[in-house]
């Protein structure tokens, strides 16, 4: 199966990685059949999300890689580009921008740079996108993030 072989050469690429080894990415086996897998993010640095560790559930579909995998947050997290209900992500390569040449890595590595670049224009989370205020709140550095979407999730 080109989807397993494939995962298990990645998966082997993100544990040797500098950003493994810096504690910036992680992944771990969900299944012994390489097709779902824990994923897990740091956040970015100067940015609001900085100091959280974010979960991710990752599944590899039987057509990678020449689909993309599906991704969601298990962590919630407060960020327009993603569903503060359900984890999905509106991120282009994982939907249509998606190419065969990416892995695992560059997933992972999109997903933290997504964290600090957020896409207001495209949201998968509309509420979010449009509470503008609650956004530059989070953006000031004495809020604690994970404090912070806990009390926002609530509301």
């Amino acid at each position: 199966n080109i989807a397993v072989q494939r995962i298990k050469r990645e998966f082997k690429e993100v544990l040797k990685s500098e950003e493994t080894s810096k504690n910036q990415i992680k992944v771990d086996l969900v299944d012994e059949n390489f097709t779902e897998l824990r994923g897990e993010i740091a956040g970015p640095p100067d940015t609001p999300y900085e100091g959280g560790r974010y979960q991710l559930e990752i599944k590899i579909p039987e057509t990678y890689p020449f689909n993309p995998p599906k991704v969601r947050f298990i962590t919630k997290i407060w960020h327009p580009n993603i569903s503060s209900v359900t984890g999905a992500i509106c991120l282009d390569i994982l939907k249509d921008q998606w190419a065969a040449a990416m892995t695992l890595r560059t997933v992972l590595l999109s997903l933290q740079a997504l964290l600090a670049a957020a896409e207001p224009d495209d949201p998968q989370d509309a509420v979010v996108a449009n509470q503008n205020a609650v956004i530059v709140a989070l953006s000031s550095k004495s809020w604690d993030v994970e404090t912070a979407t806990e009390l926002l999730l609530s509301n």
